[in-house]
């Protein structure tokens, strides 16, 4: 008897209780809030785009001209540098070497020379003594005529001296500058942003995905703005531009036109945005703000509201005049 009513009960509870698991499963998922709320255009019509902070100078990517193990590193992180102060050096001991070969070249061919300007020295006193015999009886044509011959060919060997001590001074001086090129100094003033290269690695020439160090000047700072070809026609340059640090829209600084360059190129960075298509093209902008403005660092991406025209308004054309028959 008790089994008659047990089992429909059990199937009953059993019926609820899914019923209730699928409904409470059916339930949308709180949204959860934003980390950090995105910064809003502070202009009615306006030019939304992402920003990345590069140095005035842009990122100077320092490499090496010749593949060579690296001897020492002079810089460090962070350090302020100026033109023409070394930063790394590279392995020169072969080119010290032959360095010493040459400067004993140079050594031979000066003395190669002191021995060919005394020979001409004699030669030439010979001949002066041959040439003021007033009795042509007293020495030979045949003699008198070797002097002569004598004479230039010691002026000639002189001047193979001479050339000799040229090519030899040149090849020092060739050695000289390979040895310099060996130590990697700053092309400009700026700070150390990047070190990728510690004494004893081998450093490749030639361009590198990753930089052997990278500089920069960060008297002022720069931000490069991507704005979408479609509202390229929307821009101004003489338009008020601000930009918001990313994760806190209340750290914001309004920025100054630098230069925009003239040349539309393929999109490189993306949002993650399903609606962003992958042709995309892009001109750059770059605005200028002063270091000491934001809590900022190069690389970082900010986001950018430059104040445009109203997208309702349709834009200004000039068009040029018609050429008549009586004009022409």
């Amino acid at each position: 008897m008790l089994t008659k009513y047990l089992l429909p009960l059990l199937a009953a509870l059993g019926f609820l209780f899914a019923s209730y698991t699928v409904v409470s499963s059916n339930k949308p998922m709180p949204i959860a809030p934003a980390v950090a709320e995105p910064a809003s255009a502070p202009f009615k019509a306006f030019i939304a785009g992402a920003g990345i902070i590069e140095p005035k100078s842009q990122n100077i990517a320092i490499g090496t001209p010749l593949s060579r193990t690296v001897t020492a590193v002079a810089v460090k992180v962070g350090d302020n540098v100026k033109a023409g102060a070394p930063l790394f050096s590279l392995d020169d001991r072969d080119i010290r070497a032959e360095l010493e070969v040459k400067l004993a070249d140079l050594a031979k061919a000066q003395a190669d020379f002191n021995v060919a300007k005394a020979t001409l020295n004699d030669t030439q006193s010979l001949s002066n003594l041959a040439e003021a015999v007033t009795d042509k009886r007293a020495i030979s044509q045949e003699e008198l005529l070797k002097r002569r011959n004598a004479l230039q060919i010691n002026k000639a060997r002189l001047d193979s001296a001479k050339a000799l001590i040229m090519q030899a001074d040149a090849s020092v001086n060739n050695t000289e500058t390979t040895l310099e090129r060996l130590v990697i100094r700053a092309p400009t003033n700026g700070e150390v942003l990047q070190v990728n290269l510690r004494a004893g690695e081998f450093a490749q020439a030639g361009a590198l995905n990753t930089p052997l160090l990278v500089l920069g000047n960060l008297d002022a700072l720069h931000v490069r703005v991507d704005i979408d070809e479609n509202d390229a026609w929307r821009f101004n340059k003489a338009s008020k531009a601000v930009a918001y640090l990313r994760g806190n829209r209340n750290v914001k600084v309004e920025l100054s036109l630098a230069y925009v360059e003239p040349y539309v190129i393929p999109k490189k960075s993306l949002t993650g945005d399903s609606t962003e298509r992958v042709d995309t093209r892009v001109l750059q902008a770059l605005y200028r703000f002063e270091r000491k403005q934001l809590p900022v660092y190069v690389g970082q991406q900010m986001d950018v509201f430059i104040e445009a025209q109203d997208d309702t308004l349709p834009p200004t054309v000039t068009t040029p005049p018609v050429a008549t028959d009586a004009a022409l």
